[in-house]
């Protein structure tokens, strides 16, 4: 018996390195943490170190994620969108995630949270060519409600929905960006990946976390691009699958719960087929903004700013903006795109012939500052151009002109 009981005592004898293990795991973190955190608080400090960790590096710019905000306030950098300046430390205003009922929800707004959160993206008005009608709409519904909102109240409370539809290419995700960016609002940028999951029942919970994500972060703007691919008709057929009417019907409540609250979270729906969308969204969606294809004035304004004056002789830009009737925006920097690479195509060409005529061991990469410049675009450039691109979304025009008299929003005076 005395000898097992020696055996026992030696089985439960610690070393030092044993008791440094175990001290460090069950004091040293907490003096860590404690010295890390100064005065920022338990929930911020908890969202920092769980979130902190997916950045790789530090984001430029102002497209600055909330999480990455987090993680910039422990070192006193004060160019956080939304932090408050204080004496040692830079403080956010509000903790990343809201109260969450659950375990499973907050890993659910962990996620959003680190993929679809993003600060402000930086696009002004002014560059975006044309769309006047849009802008003023868009001004009206979400902007002057934000700057002024002493007189948006009762009956004239904010439209909480808009769906912007039009032809592809002619810059909807670009007016929703401006929007967020002149509102200085939190920007979810929504796509059907980034809420619909494989587990049943998580695609109703993340519709259900991003909301309460958005009321958290007010104001915010909600973008759906893409929406007919989340929210198409119903049953059509009765072929849909339970987990998409669920989904849809989620998203129908959750919009239908933000119309009878007063906090300033805004739903940007953009689409390129928007008689695909369910009556339902439609009625929820109450703004229908056309986004068109771009006027003759905005196609000059574009071609002036994507091909400079770089020749002697005056690039034809009346006659570019009388060629390109039905084209996009996107087809316009297509089209200015390929009249750009025709100088670059004549002096490739001429530094391929240099590098046969060396000798064999002397081809190779040519430094860069030994590069002569690219020459200047020309009329003939334009025409090659022209006649190589060639409109992509003119023919559903009218389709989309009848859709805008039955239901879109028009400015009344």
């Amino acid at each position: 018996m005395a000898g097992e009981d020696d055996a026992a005592a030696a089985a439960t004898r610690w070393t030092f390195q044993d008791f440094k293990r175990f001290y460090d795991s069950t004091f040293g973190r907490k003096k860590e943490s404690k010295s890390r955190n100064g005065e920022a608080s338990d929930a911020a400090l908890k969202n920092e170190s769980t979130l902190g960790t997916a950045a790789n590096g530090t984001a430029h710019g102002p497209e600055l994620a909330i999480y990455e905000q987090f993680r910039l306030q422990q070192s006193g950098s004060s160019s956080a969108p939304g932090a408050v300046p204080n004496r040692n430390t830079v403080t956010i205003q509000k903790p990343l995630l809201p109260p969450l009922e659950s375990t499973e929800m907050r890993n659910l707004a962990e996620s959003i949270a680190r993929d679809i959160i993003r600060g402000n993206p930086d696009i002004k008005w002014e560059s975006i060519k044309g769309l006047e009608h849009a802008k003023c709409l868009l001004k009206e519904a979400v902007v002057m409600p934000i700057k002024y909102p002493k007189y948006f109240r009762g009956l004239l409370s904010p439209w909480k929905g808009i769906l912007l539809f039009g032809p592809p290419g002619t810059g909807k995700t670009m007016l929703a960006k401006a929007v967020a960016t002149e509102c200085k609002t939190t920007f979810f940028n929504i796509s059907a990946s980034s809420v619909v999951s494989k587990w049943r029942g998580d695609s109703e919970k993340s519709i259900k976390v991003l909301f309460e994500l958005a009321r958290h972060h007010a104001p915010s703007t909600i973008f759906l691009d893409e929406i007919d691919a989340i929210i198409s008709h119903r049953g059509e057929g009765r072929s849909e699958h339970e987990a998409s009417r669920r989904l849809k019907t989620e998203l129908l409540i959750q919009m239908d719960g933000l119309m009878q609250t007063d906090e300033l979270v805004f739903v940007l729906a953009a689409t390129n087929l928007p008689w695909e969308l369910d009556a339902a969204m439609l009625r929820r969606l109450e703004k229908r903004i056309l986004v068109p294809l771009p006027e003759p004035e905005a196609r000059k304004a574009m071609f002036e700013e994507l091909l400079p004056q770089s020749g002697v002789k005056e690039l034809p830009y009346d006659i570019l903006m009388e060629r390109t009737e039905g084209y996009s925006g996107s087809d316009i920097r297509l089209v200015c795109k390929e009249a750009a690479m025709q100088p670059l195509r004549r002096l490739m060409a001429q530094l391929e012939e240099q590098q046969k005529e060396l000798p064999e061991e002397q081809q190779g990469v040519v430094p860069e500052e030994e590069l002569p410049k690219i020459g200047p675009i020309t009329a003939s450039d334009i025409e090659i151009a022209l006649r190589n691109t060639r409109p992509s979304a003119h023919l559903d025009a009218p389709r989309y002109e009848k859709f805008n008299a039955d239901y879109g929003s028009q400015l009344r005076h």
